[in-house]
């Protein structure tokens, strides 16, 4: 294997790998919310505030996967 096709493998697997984590606490997140505003609807403005805020940070997460990976596959 050259240098190429092993960069394209790391970045692959550097993006694959750090998305799955971020996908699986979007979700959570979102079923958890959704439950707990069906629950207590006079809430809802609490819970989905603090919904927003759970889930940018963890798609911060899945860009820091993307910016390494970028950074394997460019440099």
């Amino acid at each position: 294997m050259d240098l190429a096709s092993i960069k394209i493998i790391a970045t692959a697997l550097t993006i694959a790998i750090g998305v799955i984590a971020p996908a699986i606490a979007i979700g959570k997140i979102g079923s958890s919310s959704t439950e707990a505003i069906g629950r207590n609807p006079e809430a809802a403005p609490k819970i989905q505030t603090a919904m927003i805020l759970a889930i940018a940070f963890a798609e911060a997460l899945a860009i820091y996967a993307l910016v390494i990976a970028l950074i394997v596959k460019f440099t």
